[in-house]
């Protein structure tokens, strides 16, 4: 189940950090977020490192359907009316520019990584008002959309919203070749953060400013990023034999397919379910119906999954960690929309680490205002974790594994899918074995004779 990207793509080994050392900036986490930060931070003046605890793009980046887009769904009637306009321009503003500066870095390096420009379209086959209500928020914040009824899919359509000038690309290509411009340490993995130190295996390293790039913080407190985040895994198939080659579509419906075409391939993407909650499987055969029915001459080449971290008001976590903390930063929370977002916390942290005026920032803030949309989340988010919690006292079966998560204790369950066990609470995940596979857990399972 490896990734178009991670079969097409092998990145240079780096070494592991030699040993105790000091710097200005230290990167946790070798993902796009954290090379992009690292290359920026440089790019100002201040000497920065990346510590991964793998490899470089072995996380989720490797993972995504590599849309860069400032269309995220339904979301900017609600951010007007939830946070007010300057705020709303504000988001917009940031997901616009990053795409412009995705596409200005590609050109002055000449990156080859397939970056093309193309339109992303919402799309619904039942509504048509609220799909006009997006376009009109979105097109009075300054992004170029509309409405239209007419789109490129093979099936009929109520309506789509239409973003312009978008743009899709190969994301371990462009990380293989960012990654050059930055240190990183490879199999470097960060243990604890103290102050301005961060611990690993291989020595501690003191800097002044320390970001958390690495998908969900270990760290529970200060910050209790654990409480305010949850994670969901989305799925995705490789299809060839469709003839479309162009245009972005994501349905706006539950169950309905998202639509991204790379070269001669076209990528559906369909399911998706908090972590921890897939006991059944079926999945990718969902997915696998679907796709069959809208392309019966496409064949399928590839599948693979993708986890990703869902904040309580769907807006990414990027900034300062906590109050307590004034020189760690972090960049989580980016839903379905990470490409975007790992530019937009690049600029935002590089921004607050050297003082620069960043008005960007307030929307992304982790510390922004607690929404009656969030509260309701946070129950549900609570519910979860009390029932994981509370399974973690019943018997544990017959395996070779204590299924509770040594993040905080919760009760894992078996994804027949993928042949883990994840964690239905904060989202870990581990191999059939134990191993670690996803964090925000640092170890793998205990075993029962030890």
């Amino acid at each position: 189940m490896e990734s178009i990207w991670a079969a097409e793509t092998k990145i240079r080994r780096r070494e592991s950090l030699p040993g105790d050392g000091e710097t200005e900036a230290v990167i946790i986490g070798a993902g796009l977020t954290g090379i992009l930060a690292a290359y920026y931070l440089k790019q100002a003046g201040l000497q920065a490192v990346v510590l991964e605890a793998d490899r470089i793009g072995s996380g989720q980046t490797g993972n995504t359907t590599a849309k860069i887009t400032s269309q995220h769904g339904l979301v900017y009637h609600r951010l007007i009316r939830v946070f007010g306009r300057e705020m709303a321009a504000h988001y917009a503003m940031a997901n616009e520019n990053a795409i412009e500066e995705y596409e200005r870095l590609v050109r002055e390096k000449g990156i080859a990584c397939d970056f093309t420009r193309d339109f992303a379209c919402l799309y619904s086959q039942r509504e048509e008002s609220i799909l006009q209500q997006e376009a009109e928020a979105a097109e009075s914040l300054g992004i170029g959309a509309s409405f239209q009824r007419e789109s490129g899919l093979p099936f009929p359509v109520a309506g789509v919203t239409r973003f312009e000038r978008q743009a899709r690309f190969h994301p371990l290509k462009f990380l293989a070749a960012m990654a050059e411009e930055v240190t990183v340490y490879e199999q470097t993995k960060a243990l604890r953060v103290e102050g301005q130190k961060v611990e690993t295996e291989k020595g501690c390293v003191r800097a002044e400013h320390i970001i958390f790039a690495c998908h969900f913080p270990f760290i529970n407190v200060p910050g209790y990023y654990f409480a305010r985040m949850y994670q969901e895994r989305s799925y995705v198939a490789a299809w060839e034999g469709t003839g479309q080659r162009e245009g972005m579509y994501l349905g706006i419906e539950p169950g309905a397919l998202s639509f991204r075409p790379q070269g001669k391939l076209l990528f559906l993407g369909g399911g998706g379910h908090r972590t921890g909650k897939n006991s059944q499987g079926g999945q990718y055969e969902g997915l696998r119906h679907k796709a069959g029915m809208v392309y019966p001459d496409g064949r399928e080449i590839a599948h693979w999954s993708a986890q990703d971290c869902m904040t309580l008001d769907g807006i990414p976590y990027i900034g300062r960690f906590s109050a307590k903390r004034p020189g760690w930063y972090v960049a989580t929370g980016f839903g379905k929309w990470g490409m975007t977002s790992a530019m937009v916390s690049a600029q935002i942290l590089t921004a607050l680490a050297t003082g620069r005026e960043c008005p960007e920032k307030d929307i992304f803030s982790p510390r922004r205002r607690f929404t009656a949309g969030a509260a309701k989340k946070l129950a549900c988010h609570g519910g979860h974790t009390a029932k994981g919690l509370a399974k973690h006292f019943l018997p544990s079966g017959e395996g070779d594994i204590i299924p509770n998560c040594p993040h905080m204790g919760c009760r894992l369950e078996w994804n027949p899918e993928e042949e883990s066990y994840d964690c239905p609470c904060h989202g870990s995940r581990f191999g059939r074995k134990g191993q670690l596979v996803d964090g925000p857990a640092q170890t793998g399972c205990r075993r029962k004779n030890e």
